[in-house]
């Protein structure tokens, strides 16, 4: 029998269900005229204790997520750790953008790099990360991790944080980093730094996270002194892919705690995301219309110029917000994060918060009718003109009818 969690006292429990009432997770039910627990409901928010004036229910909670070693002792925190995000067994594209800057901060610190892979059936995957910069992977095996759930991934991860006491934990602001890391802060009591867009060391040896802030119209830089791991969330494409290059790392096969691995909620099917939302984030290429497109049906230029190069159709804020096109099209700070080696951005000011989306482009033509259009401060190329008269002629040079 477990030494922590919520424990109800029979000899004083009347049977009054006001712990039942109290409970938000339904955690609680009667068995005759006694209250009872579901344990894999409960998660020790206290709400039914207060609750029951026969002071039937007492909470003790583990001692390890309590210490306060992270915030007294930093100095015995050490590695940086990278969240080796996969799904359906691939492993994604932004840990190889992490394993990069990893690699680099781990360097600054003279501190080993560790990728964090749960999964199942992962080892072919875990073997062809040795052939990039890392010195160490942590393989968690178990078929309950093969899908992504909150709970049992945030679970593992922080008994594994407070176990090995990583300096750094990185993880990729995707749908699945976004959605768990929060949980892993709080399990660990540090702190967290969502959708960076840049990382760095101090002369302290401390983790600099910049991310935008106010609308995108500052960049904020933040530091977690007190409290380790110092964690972040990167945003997927504003950081250059790690090259190959294999530094001998080790891979290190474990099993989740079974106690772990219980979740409320279970994987009935998943619906991917359209097509044209994968391809804006993973494209080559990417045509974006903005305001300056006047109009919904104008973007049949965007479209067809995007077709004939093989690439995706994105969008400004501002286009999405007066209903032109719809949000998954949205590049920019409260949009997708990309990073093509060609943007063509047709009739876009270049707002700050677009910017921050799209600057990490190899290339980026812009065409605008406005000389003096922010825009034209990032572009590779710029072209002064009305873009119902360009991207026409731009179609027809490259075979196409406009």
């Amino acid at each position: 029998m477990s030494d922590t969690g919520l424990f109800i006292d029979n000899g004083k429990c009347v049977g009054c269900k006001a712990c039942l009432k109290a409970c938000p997770f339904s955690a609680l039910a009667m068995d005759g005229k006694k209250a009872v627990l579901t344990p894999a409901a409960c998660n020790l928010c206290g709400a039914c204790v207060p609750a029951c004036k026969f002071n039937a229910m007492r909470i003790v909670r583990p001692a390890a997520r309590a210490s306060a070693d992270a915030e007294n002792n930093v100095e015995s925190w050490r590695g940086v750790w990278v969240f080796g995000e996969q799904v359906d067994g691939e492993i994604q594209r932004v840990v190889y953008e992490l394993i990069g800057k990893g690699r680099e901060l781990a360097d600054q610190l003279g501190e080993p790099l560790t990728v964090l892979v749960p999964g199942h059936g992962m080892d072919a995957a875990c073997q062809a990360l040795l052939e990039y910069p890392v010195d160490h992977i942590l393989q968690v095996d178990d078929p309950a991790l093969v899908h992504y759930t909150a709970e049992p991934y945030a679970a593992v991860m922080a008994d594994l944080i407070l176990a090995r006491k990583p300096s750094i934990f990185l993880a990729g602001a995707t749908s699945i980093g976004r959605a768990f890391l929060a949980r892993v802060a709080v399990a660990v009591k540090t702190g967290l730094t969502a959708d960076c867009t840049g990382l760095d060391i101090t002369p302290e040896r401390e983790l600099l996270q910049t991310r935008p802030a106010f609308g995108g119209n500052i960049m904020a830089s933040i530091l977690c002194r007190r409290h380790r791991p110092q964690m972040a969330t990167v945003r997927h494409k504003v950081l250059p892919e790690a090259e190959k290059s294999p530094r001998g790392g080790r891979i290190e096969k474990i099993n989740a705690k079974g106690g772990h691995l219980t979740s409320r909620a279970k994987r009935l099917s998943f619906a991917s995301e359209a097509l044209a939302t994968v391809n804006l984030i993973e494209a080559d290429i990417i045509v974006s219309g903005g305001r300056g497109m006047g109009k919904p049906e104008n973007f049949a230029l965007v479209e067809k110029l995007a077709k004939i190069l093989g690439g995706a159709v994105g969008s400004s804020r501002a286009a999405v917000d007066a209903g032109w096109m719809p949000y998954p099209h949205q590049v920019g700070q409260t949009g997708k994060t990309v990073g093509p080696k060609l943007y063509i951005a047709c009739g876009i000011s270049g707002a700050v918060q677009h910017l921050v989306g799209m600057s990490s482009a190899q290339t980026i033509v812009a065409i605008n009718k406005d000389k003096d259009a922010p825009i034209f401060n990032v572009a590779t190329y710029g072209i002064v003109g009305d873009l119902f008269d360009v991207i026409p002629a731009l179609i027809r040079e490259l075979g196409g009818d406009a």
